[in-house]
């Protein structure tokens, strides 16, 4: 404002400077516009794959369209901007005179570039107006009265954003005005305060003032996303019966898992016996202090079976009527390091005493 008062003594630099800034505001407005609806967009993009990760696996346009439109708004509001702001501001600046301001001024302002980049504005506002209607026909239920769907895109849409495109279209259309009505122009010296402050300077300064009262009473995204996954997972445990008394078929769960485990334990138990029997157990060597376990080659584990007599498959089936019977009835395995060799025994009770026999068969 203090270039503003400034200008209306001295007919100079004030008002160049003062005319540049108020042409930048437009592109920066609509890439305010733009920012605000897109992340929205994505936000509610992100509200669905966190509940479901495969809800847009299905092939579309989607992602085509979100790819494309920044690029597209982006450069219509480049070309607004260079279309506007890099220009020779010297006409602009003689309007010491009508005569001047007629024959100087009035064509610089009201030329094809200013004509060009308010509709290049405009544009922009269309391209915002349907990336909000692509995120609503994406992210959004549509109902299924008559009614409802044809007034779903303007109750859907945030407030805020409707507002702000109405804010983003009066700046835009003064614009256009402005660039065939050289009596409206802010750029014109003494022009009327309503015009310039109205419709030029108003807009911006309340879409600021939207966007902060906004952003300070929503919650961060992140922490929505938090407490809306702390929601889903209290509905999930309230459906799986989790933190409330347990249902009756709670305990019968309990046993049947004790009953698979138990079977698995013997199942287990099985398999490593037959594993001994068939030899292919290996037992870890037994390692010397110092010694450094990839120098040295491993020994190779045997096993040794001794047999006392053909009779020794009976064992498990028949009793026992005597020490020196049983001696003659075990199968033994045993595993040491070195060389594999099988050895046999004619006098079991010389290799196994008779005491030992009769533990091996108790365990």
């Amino acid at each position: 404002m203090s270039i503003d008062v400034d200008r209306d003594y001295v007919v100079n630099s004030p008002l160049i400077l003062q005319s540049v800034f108020y042409t930048i505001l437009t592109p920066v407005m609509m890439a305010v516009v733009w920012e605000a609806v897109r992340h929205w967009g994505s936000w509610q993009e992100r509200q669905i794959i966190d509940r479901d990760p495969y809800a847009f696996s299905k092939s579309s346009t989607r992602r085509g369209q979100e790819f494309v439109l920044p690029m597209i708004f982006y450069g219509l509001a480049l070309a607004n901007f260079f279309l506007t702001v890099p220009r020779s501001w010297g006409p602009i600046e003689r309007q010491r005179s009508l005569e001047q301001q007629m024959a100087d001024a009035k064509p610089a302002a009201t030329d094809i570039r200013w004509r060009i980049a308010s509709f290049l504005a405009m544009g922009g506002v269309l391209v915002i107006c349907y990336s909000l209607e692509h995120s609503l026909y994406r992210y959004r239920i549509r109902p299924t009265s008559t009614w409802g769907q044809l007034m779903f895109y303007l109750n859907a849409a945030p407030s805020q954003f409707l507002v702000a495109l109405v804010l983003l279209g009066f700046k835009v259309g003064y614009a256009i005005a402005s660039a065939y009505d050289w009596t409206v122009s802010p750029l014109r010296y003494g022009v009327s305060g309503g015009w310039i402050y109205g419709l030029g300077y108003t807009p911006p300064l309340l879409l600021i003032i939207l966007f902060n009262i906004c952003g300070h009473c929503e919650l961060n995204d992140d922490q929505a996303l938090i407490a809306r996954r702390g929601d889903l997972d209290s509905a999930i445990a309230d459906d799986m019966g989790v933190g409330q008394r347990k249902p009756s078929w709670w305990t019968k769960g309990r046993s049947f898992v004790r009953e698979i485990r138990r079977q698995s334990t013997q199942k287990d138990t099985d398999e490593m016996d037959r594993y001994v029997e068939m030899g292919i157990i290996h037992p870890e060597e037994q390692q010397q202090p110092g010694e450094d376990p990839f120098t040295k080659p491993k020994p190779e584990t045997q096993i040794n079976t001794r047999t006392a007599s053909q009779a020794s498959e009976a064992t498990s089936m028949t009793a026992v009527d005597s020490v020196s019977d049983v001696a003659h009835r075990y199968l033994e395995y045993a595993t040491e390091s070195g060389n594999l060799s099988r050895c046999s025994s004619d006098d079991p009770a010389a290799v196994h005493p008779p005491q030992r026999a009769k533990d091996m068969i108790d365990g």
